[in-house]
């Protein structure tokens, strides 16, 4: 399909769109009820999951979608929730002095096992600079060390944060994650793993730390292990709680990490152990993901999925007014929003697509990404035969802008598709390869990109159309706190245009012929 056909197919799908203010007021209509105080904060595995999955799925039904599973709106799966915390709220290690962590200032600790307690007698911490084990970059932490039955300790991201020669520069790799730190350490037969935290290079606070595990912690669940091959402790550790342990080892912690930073580092025990006794309570729950499909016409056998996950954190910590609701309007109500729009402007076409279309709405994004890794590991379309996710995370509220910008792209010809629906709106893309916060990891079409199908990140641009009406509510003002809620002066001209470019680019690809 040439680029210029492709540019004629957004400019009339722009034409028989609904006006964009009919567009905004659906939007804020969803946002609104999605982010509602009667949805709780939209916790997995509570009575508000039941709530929003019914929800998405009267709407879908009213747009005449048909379900997606086997004639089920949901796709159930079991997860496993669990709240740790160590006996007398507090951790203690000896090597040369002895130290004492507090929970949950110094760290926060969990499991994964469907276990009453964790008990690690006199565990061994060892040092393994950033946890990771990469040959294709030359690198290794686990070399010439035994980490086997001991907690590792890794610093989140991965080398090129401070060295723009290593690994990918600022553009984080996979292993800068904290879930691939968990992934590595249990591979090399760790006990547990801590990621030492830093808010630069993890681009968030210690409060989302603390916020997000000191209770529920979500993950897959195995009915036939009870999850006993999971790492028996994980956590997050305080930059403070770092310091104690390496004060108690009689180490300099400033002169390790800066050695860990470069190429040639030997992790190394510490030299001090303690005892790991922790009280663990769990639930072992079903979780959904919501999906619903259009049925395409001679290459039905195909889809392009629109994704946007539906869970939140539910109710926690109170913020200064008192309010314990984490709402999570922006994250994701209104990605919610932008998938229940695109999916109302296909079911008014005059005409099916050739591919099929599956809106996928996934649980527990929040706590790993575990509904859309559930999902790619049971499709309703193989994943040979699914030609690209098109993921609706945090989209709102965004003011309008000249252009979009693109995380990883380059990767496929799915670029191209993205410029001829900007190009169609008057717009650009910029392609954007700074990934130093790792927000290519962070949402559920990174785990379609992990079985071979095309993704990118998109996010507003840069160049405002009115300088004078900046956004009034960026990311750092509400990123996983209560005041993440829908307001009327929402500025949305910006997420309008946002979302009908993505459903410009979902009904190119739904009717080419070509392969991305």
């Amino acid at each position: 399909m040439t680029k210029r056909f492709l540019s004629l197919l957004a400019c009339l799908v722009l034409c028989v769109c609904a006006s964009a203010q009919e567009d905004e007021q659906l939007l804020r209509n969803w946002i609104q009820t999605l982010a509602s105080d009667e949805f709780g904060g939209r916790k997995p595995m509570t009575g508000y999951e039941t709530l929003t999955i019914n929800y998405l799925a009267g709407e879908l039904n009213q747009m005449g979608l048909e379900p997606a599973f086997d004639g089920s709106w949901f796709q159930p799966f079991q997860m496993i929730a669990v709240t740790a915390k160590p006996d007398g709220n507090e951790l203690a290690v000896k090597g040369k002095k002895k130290a004492v962590l507090k929970y949950p200032e110094d760290l926060v600790v969990w499991t994964a096992r469907a276990t009453d307690r964790v008990e690690l007698s006199k565990a061994e911490y060892v040092f393994c600079g950033f946890g990771i084990h990469a040959p294709e970059y030359g690198w290794d932490d686990y070399a010439n060390v035994d980490v086997k039955g001991k907690i590792v300790i890794a610093l989140v991201n991965d080398p090129g944060y401070y060295d723009a020669s290593l690994f990918r520069g600022r553009n984080m790799t996979y292993y800068g994650r904290w879930l691939y730190k968990f992934e590595e350490a249990r591979r090399q037969g760790a006990a547990g793993c801590l990621v030492l935290h830093n808010t630069e290079a993890a681009s968030y606070g210690w409060h989302v730390c603390v916020n997000g595990h000191l209770a529920d912690n979500l993950a897959l669940y195995d009915p036939d292990t009870r999850n006993a091959g999971e790492l028996a402790v994980k956590g997050w550790l305080h930059e403070d709680g770092a310091r104690k342990i390496f004060a108690a080892a009689g180490m300099d912690m400033d002169e390790a990490l800066s050695a860990a930073k470069k190429p040639g580092f030997r992790s190394f025990p510490l030299n001090v152990r303690g005892d790991v006794k922790m009280a663990v309570s769990y639930d072992i729950q079903q979780t959904s993901n919501v999906g619903s499909l259009l049925r395409g016409t001679d290459r039905a056998d195909e889809v392009v999925v629109l994704c946007a996950h539906w869970d939140h954190l539910g109710t926690g910590t109170p913020d200064a007014s008192g309010d314990t609701i984490y709402n999570g309007a922006a994250d994701n109500a209104s990605g919610m929003a932008g998938a229940l729009l695109s999916a109302r402007k296909f079911t008014g076409l005059p005409y099916r697509p050739r591919r099929s279309i599956l809106f996928l709405f996934p649980s527990s994004e929040e706590s790993g990404l575990f509904g859309s890794e559930y999902y790619c590991s049971h499709p309703a379309f193989p994943m040979a035969r699914t030609v690209a996710c098109l993921n609706f995370e945090s989209i709102g509220p965004a003011e309008l802008t000249r252009d979009l910008v693109i995380l990883g792209g380059g990767e496929s010809r799915l670029d191209r598709y993205y410029e001829a629906a900007a190009a169609a709106q008057g717009r650009s893309i910029f392609f954007d390869d700074d990934n130093s916060d790792g927000w290519f990891f962070r949402s559920d079409h990174y785990n379609f990109v992990k079985k071979g199908v095309p993704a990118v990140v998109w996010e507003n641009g840069k160049d405002l159309v009115d300088p004078s009406r900046p956004n009034k509510y960026p990311m750092p003002v509400w990123y996983h706190k209560p005041s993440d809620e829908y307001r009327p002066d929402w500025d949305l001209s910006g997420t309008v245009a946002n979302v009908r470019l993505l459903f410009s680019v979902a009904l190119s690809l739904s009717n080419t012929a070509d392969s991305l």
